[in-house]
C-alpha cells in the first residue's frame, strides 16, 4: 500500500462508532450524549442537542429564536412548546398560525383525539370530526374557536398592529397554565405568526371583518412584523435559531437576519447557531428541506456557524431534546432572561436577572 495511501486512511479513520450502551444510560441527556458517537439521524439528534446547549451557555448571550411549523400540538406537544417558553429555551416564537391556535382550540376546551389514519373520511365528514393523519379534533368546536377568536378580537384597540402585539393580547386573555401563548405573554416572550391568516385564527380574524365592515376595527400588518422582529435581530450581537419543521418561520427568520444587516446596521454575519429538525430533505429544492450549509451561501447562517440538521420528525425529535436539556439543566441554568419593552413598533431589549431555576412542572391538562 502507498504511504500517500496509509496517511490518508490514518487521516479518516480516527474515531469509530460508539455503540449506545442503555445500561449506562440515566437520562435523555446520557442518552443522547451517547448519540453523538453513532450514525446517521442519532448522531445528528445529538450535535442538535450540542448546538442548542451552546447556544444556551454562550458567555455572549445569543437571542434563541424557534421556528415552528407542523401539527405539533395535535401529536401532543403542547406542554413541550410551553415548556421551551417557560424554562428560558428559547427568547422568540415563530409559529404557523395553526399551531398557534390549536393552542387556543385546547385553551377553549377542545381535544386532539387518537383516530386512525384508515378511518372513513366521509364517514367522520357527516360526525363533524377532522383528521389529522392519526388524530380526530372536533369540527363543531373548531367553529366555536373561530368565533370566540372573532369576539375577542372586538376587545383590542381598533387600529392596525403586528401579529406579536396581537397574539401577546390573545395569550392575555386566559389564565390558562397549559397554553403557550398565555406563558408567552406571562413571560414577556415574543410571539410572531408572519402567516397568521393561512390558518383559523385567520377564520376568526375574517368574521371579525365580517362584523366590522366600513367601521375602524383591527388590522393586521404585516409588513409591521418584519420591522418589528428585524429590530430584535438588530439589538442581539449574536443570534441562534431551533427549526422545527421549515416552511414560512423558517424563512422569515431567516430573511430577518440578512434585513437587518443591509438594511439596519447590525454588525456581524448570519445566525451564529443553528439547529432543524425536518422530515423533508434538499433535492426538491424547498425552503424546508434545504441545508443550513446553503442558507451560508445567502448570509442567513454565519459561515462559521456551529450547526446541526436532523431528517426526523418532530413529535419524537423535539421531546427527546427538550427533555435532554432538560436533564443537563445544571449546565445552562441560571440563564438570564431578554426584557423587550415596546413603545409602538419600537423596542428596547435589555437582559433581565435569571430569577430562580424553574422546579420540575407538574403535569399539565
Amino acid at each position: 500500500m502507498a504511504k500517500s495511501t496509509s496517511a490518508g486512511r490514518r487521516a479518516l479513520l480516527k474515531k469509530s462508532v460508539a455503540p449506545v450502551d442503555v445500561e449506562k444510560v440515566h437520562g435523555l441527556g446520557d442518552l443522547l450524549e451517547q448519540f453523538q458517537g453513532t450514525s446517521i439521524q442519532a448522531r445528528n439528534l445529538g450535535r442538535a442537542l450540542e448546538v442548542w446547549e451552546n447556544a444556551l451557555t454562550d458567555p455572549r448571550r445569543p437571542t434563541i429564536l424557534v421556528g415552528l411549523s407542523g401539527p405539533l400540538i395535535a401529536a401532543g406537544l403542547r406542554k413541550v412548546l410551553r415548556d421551551m417558553v417557560d424554562w428560558g429555551l428559547v427568547d422568540v416564537v415563530v409559529s404557523t398560525g395553526a399551531i398557534l391556535y390549536q393552542d387556543l382550540y385546547q385553551t377553549i376546551g377542545g381535544r386532539h383525539w387518537i383516530g386512525t389514519p384508515t378511518a372513513d373520511d366521509v364517514h367522520l365528514r357527516s360526525l363533524y370530526l377532522d383528521r389529522i393523519y392519526d388524530t380526530y379534533v372536533d369540527e363543531l368546536k373548531f367553529e366555536e374557536t373561530d368565533r370566540a377568536i372573532g369576539k375577542i378580537t372586538e376587545r383590542f384597540p381598533a387600529r392596525p398592529a403586528s401579529s406579536r402585539e396581537y397574539l401577546a393580547f390573545l395569550g392575555q386573555q386566559f389564565d390558562d397554565e397549559a397554553s403557550l401563548l398565555a406563558t408567552a405573554a406571562r413571560r414577556g416572550v415574543p410571539v410572531f405568526s408572519p402567516a397568521l391568516i393561512d390558518s383559523s385564527i385567520g377564520i376568526g380574524l375574517t368574521l371579525h371583518y365580517q362584523a366590522h365592515r366600513g367601521r375602524d376595527r383591527f388590522i393586521y400588518d404585516a409588513v409591521r412584523d418584519n420591522f418589528e422582529l428585524v429590530q430584535i435581530l438588530a439589538h442581539s450581537k449574536r443570534t441562534a435559531v431551533v427549526y422545527i419543521g421549515g416552511g414560512t418561520p423558517k424563512n422569515w427568520i431567516n430573511d430577518g437576519i440578512v434585513m437587518a444587516n443591509y438594511a439596519f446596521g447590525r454588525e456581524g454575519e448570519g445566525h451564529y447557531y443553528a439547529l432543524q429538525l425536518t422530515t423533508d430533505v434538499p433535492h426538491w429544492g424547498g425552503l424546508s428541506g434545504s441545508t443550513l450549509d446553503e442558507a451560508q451561501s445567502w448570509g442567513k447562517i454565519s459561515k462559521t456557524a456551529t450547526r446541526a440538521m436532523a431528517h426526523l420528525e418532530a413529535s419524537i425529535g423535539l421531546p427527546l431534546l427538550v427533555g435532554a436539556l432538560w436533564d443537563r439543566r445544571d449546565r445552562w441554568q441560571p440563564r438570564s432572561r431578554l426584557r423587550f419593552e415596546w413603545t409602538g413598533d419600537e423596542v428596547a431589549v435589555t437582559r433581565a436577572p435569571p430569577g430562580p431555576r424553574p422546579a420540575r412542572s407538574r403535569p399539565l391538562g
